[in-house]
């Protein structure tokens, strides 16, 4: 597995020179490196790096490394900070303690092994126990979002660390808080559920490392503030990355595979203790999937995975579900979606959602809805939060194979509408099929319930669901049914304006349905023979 995992989406020979500049020790350095050349790249000739080796660690993936690996890096710590080295080897480890000025360098063949635990949990030994919180707070967000320190690799209150290198995290002893007969439950004491966990840290980098069997979460960020995620691999059996109360984060040349789950959330939860929004985000060139075997990805073979009770092959980009602190100057651009479900902007506990801007977006085998625009009211925070909104909202260039009889979906809740959403130049090919008794429903609200397509039930529309919403433009849009279809293109419920132009729909389906809705304008429709 580890020789067929590097391989992957990693070019061959040579270190990138951004790790050297940045302070990641290239293996050369790491022998006999002559003074000048240690200079000329980047590297202190007099040791601003640690092996772990040196400190005890054996590499074999038997003997428990963490204790070593932590003796490094308080080394490195000491001396005001350095690149602590992982070379190639299985390194066995419960919890690894990161702190202030550490660059953790794994090496092409390293790999940071998770080890197990037994499924009745550990009181002697094992990942660190989960810290308190709160009880006041608690039920706001679930046990995996509550804790951080019984993880693989933690850090809390930290600034200036760094993950790089071709290495690989293998969460395979780790808890994904599901009940699986052959893993420990995740609240047990001694069990891990998390590869990477971040608490109020700042200045963090993490580049160019695979992740497989992440648990929980990858990695789960909250109140980390100047977050750089470039270029990780990630094949996982739950999230992929949660960002969460994050400020001016970086997500740029990503891959993930999570079919359990979602694979790039951004979240504004109360798990701080108080609500703090995630904003100044860029998400960019990443390609997220849900479809494959877990370790499939890396390996390059790419076998399919079947949709079942458990396995809803997610991974999609999502902004949500947690939602107190709110969502602001967030961007996405240059995805590729790959048999997953599709974009998810939701804000359902009370915070604000606005300014948002969406471009440059494929979709393959898109399995749900392939846009879902959610304003709700479930309100899991404090009590006397009032509803909150969804506004300024651009969606560009954006196409869409889908296999779902879900349409793109824009709700709101009665009397708080989504407002000013533009949704230009897409194109969206689904399957048809829906009929006269379809194409009849009044959905219900759900607005209280947890947001997904689904929990609508069969939508009336064959392109676009828009309810409770203001100011709503479509332009230069079509839409294409493999079959026929009786519902309407566009369906329209309590809107107050909507300009629709340039929009392109399947010739024997209406065009559109309105209840309750006042200023719709409409022009340049026109009606293509179905596919």
């Amino acid at each position: 597995m580890r020789n067929e995992a590097t391989s992957i989406l990693q070019a061959e020979g040579g270190y990138h020179r951004r790790h050297l500049l940045g302070g990641a020790a290239c293996l050369a350095a790491l022998t006999t490196l002559p003074v000048r050349a240690a200079r000329q790249l980047g590297v202190s000739p007099t040791g601003g790096f640690l092996n772990i080796r040196d400190f005890g660690a054996k590499g074999d993936g038997r003997t428990i490394d963490s204790p070593a690996i932590d003796r490094a890096i308080e080394a490195a710590a000491s001396r005001g900070g350095g690149t602590v080295y992982v070379p190639p080897g299985t390194y066995a480890c419960y919890t690894i303690h990161l702190k202030s000025m550490i660059t953790l360098y794994l090496d092409r063949g390293a790999t940071i092994l998770a080890a197990s635990v037994p499924l009745e949990g550990t009181t002697r030994g094992g990942y660190d126990p989960a810290e308190p919180q709160d009880p006041a707070i608690e039920p706001f967000q679930d046990y995996g979002h509550n804790h951080w320190r019984n993880s693989l690799i933690y850090g809390e209150g930290l600034h200036d660390i760094a993950i790089v290198g071709d290495g690989l995290i293998w969460g395979k002893g780790l808890s994904r808080g599901h009940p699986d007969p052959d893993k420990p439950k995740a609240e047990l004491p001694g069990v891990g559920c998390k590869s990477i966990a971040l608490k109020n840290c700042r200045n963090v980098q993490l580049r160019d490392f695979s992740v497989l069997e992440g648990g929980w979460f990858a990695l789960l960020a909250t109140g980390v503030d100047n977050l750089v995620i470039d270029n990780l691999t990630v094949d996982t059996n739950r999230d992929g990355f949660d960002i969460d109360c994050c400020k001016n984060v970086r997500v740029s040349n990503c891959t993930v595979n999570s079919p359990y789950d979602d694979a790039i959330v951004p979240k504004s939860s109360f798990a701080l203790g108080y609500a703090r929004p995630t904003e100044n985000v860029t998400i960019t060139n990443c390609h997220v999937t849900g479809s494959y075997v877990v370790g499939t990805l890396l390996d390059a073979t790419y076998k399919p995975l079947q949709r079942s009770r458990d396995t809803w092959l997610l991974g999609r980009i999502k902004c949500g579900t947690e939602s107190n602190g709110g969502f602001k100057n967030i961007t996405i651009s240059n995805c590729v979606f790959d048999k997953c479900w599709g974009l998810a902007l939701e804000t359902v506990d009370g915070a604000i959602m606005e300014d948002i801007a969406v471009s440059n977006i494929t979709m393959r085998d898109c399995l749900s809805a392939p846009l879902f625009l959610r304003l709700g009211r479930r309100m899991r925070g404090p009590k006397g939060v009032p509803v909150g909104s969804m506004r300024r909202v651009l969606i560009d260039n954006v196409t869409c194979m889908g296999t779902s009889l879900y349409p793109a979906i824009v709700a709101g809740v009665e009397g708080f509408p989504v407002e000013d959403v533009k949704i230009s130049n897409v194109f969206l090919s689904l399957p048809g099929g829906g009929d006269a008794a379809m194409a009849a429903i009044d959905p219900p609200e759900a607005d209280t319930t947890y947001p997904d397509p689904d929990r609508f039930g069969p939508l009336p529309a064959s392109g676009f669901f828009v309810r409770h919403a203001r100011n709503i433009e479509l332009s230069h849009v079509e839409v294409r049914t493999r079959a026929a279809d009786a519902r309407p293109a566009v369906w329209l419920g309590n809107v107050d304006g909507c300009d629709i132009t340039g929009l392109k729909v399947p010739a024997a389906s209406p065009v559109f349905a309105q209840r309750s809705t006042t200023g719709l304008r409409a022009a340049g429709i026109v009606r293509m023979p179905t596919a």
